[in-house]
């Protein structure tokens, strides 16, 4: 049953969302990095070289779309997953392989001479399946008899003009708990993951609903967690905000729109989100709490408003004030917690959710990442 929810709103993303508004074609400013991080980081960006050049000699030789469209979510679904089990196999604790390999199957796809005529609409779809399957999103079903289930969502690696060796702990987090079972006295807690783009016109058209849609209409869940990289602690984000307000680009050196004095409504397929300026989390925080080791974490309720600064005890507080920043801030951190938690409104799910920032990572730093993951992996065991 999930899997047809699953694919069914997936092919309606793709159809009819994204593909008349994305344009794949030319290089991304994404995909325009590589180059760089070759010369920075070249065993991140060649770890998958075996698999990139695979694709790209397969694409020489197939001679129909459909076989396209398969040979990209086999492979996509491949990257995704062998690069859970480097990670985990290996004690990695390294997203980066998975980023540039990704961006380097986009561009071998658009640029390989195919044995057949392809539309730009079709070049579109198979991009976006490309996208969805190596993020892990075609595969995020729960497998296993156990007492609990999990569902946690990371994030690329971003800030990349600033360090283009830059790692992020929320998707390395997704990497190294994905498909995995946590033993806790007679629990048995299974965790599913998927990783999203730092890209602000992936989430305007709808990528965040339709990855956690098939997770809520299922009921199976007993936690949906998103993480992001946030500050220098843990902060559990009590109160996301509706609007952005960040000046800080995505990784398509794209900006929000918005700013401190006119923060802006993100879209769903083309329409401004309608929701309310502020929005509670429901997960179970006092449990939570108890894990301060190796770093704190933090009941955050602080938010910005058009009329200054506020630590609300509860919601009614914020009743008519218009949001700038939620307690996860104004960027993709702070939007990824409003998005889950309205859509678990309009679903009337109970499955407990809300964002959990880790804490900051400067390029890359293996230890600090080990500890943040297994932090996340106690913090998990506490809240199911």
């Amino acid at each position: 049953m999930y899997r047809l929810v699953r694919d069914f709103i997936v092919s309606l993303f793709i159809v009819i969302v994204l593909l008349p508004t994305y344009g794949w074609s030319s290089q991304t400013v994404e995909e325009a990095r590589i180059d760089q991080a070759q010369q920075h980081i070249p065993n991140q960006v060649n770890k998958y070289h075996s698999l990139i050049a695979t694709f790209t000699q397969s694409l020489t030789r197939i001679t129909n779309y459909s076989q396209l469209v398969a040979l990209i979510d086999r492979t996509g679904d491949q990257l995704w997953q062998q690069s859970v089990s480097d990670n985990q196999a290996g004690a990695l604790y390294d997203d980066r392989a998975l980023y540039w390999g990704r961006l380097q199957l986009t561009q071998h796809l658009k640029n390989t001479e195919l044995q057949f005529q392809i539309t730009s609409s079709q070049l579109n779809h198979a991009l976006l399946r490309l996208e969805l399957a190596s993020r892990g999103a075609l595969q995020a079903t729960f497998k296993y008899n156990t007492t609990h289930k999990v569902f946690i969502t990371g994030f690329d690696p971003f800030q990349l003009d600033s360090n283009i060796r830059q790692s992020n702990p929320a998707g390395v987090t997704a990497l190294m708990l994905d498909n995995t079972i946590i033993r806790d006295g007679n629990k048995t807690i299974e965790v599913q993951a998927i990783n999203f783009p730092v890209r602000f016109a992936d989430f305007d058209k709808g990528i965040v609903e339709t990855a956690l849609t098939p997770v809520l209409s299922t009921n199976q869940a007993d936690l949906v967690m998103t993480v992001s990289m946030g500050r220098s602690v843990f902060d559990l984000e009590r109160f996301p905000g509706l609007r952005r307000s960040s000046s800080a680009p995505d990784n398509l050196n794209v900006y929000s729109g918005g700013s401190y004095s006119q923060p802006i409504r993100p879209l769903l397929n083309g329409v401004e989100l309608k929701g309310q300026e502020f929005i509670e989390f429901s997960l179970p925080v006092q449990a939570m709490l108890q894990v301060q080791q190796p770093f704190a974490i933090r009941d955050n309720r602080r938010v910005i408003s058009l009329t200054g600064v506020y630590y609300p005890e509860s919601l009614s507080e914020l009743k008519g004030e218009i949001s700038i920043e939620g307690s996860g801030g104004g960027y993709l951190s702070n939007e990824i917690s409003y998005r889950t938690l309205w859509l678990r409104q309009q679903m009337r799910s109970t499955v407990p959710m809300g964002h959990l920032h880790t804490p900051r990572l400067y390029g890359y730093n293996q230890p600090m990442l080990k500890k943040i993951v297994q932090q996340i992996k106690t913090i998990i065991k506490k809240g199911v």
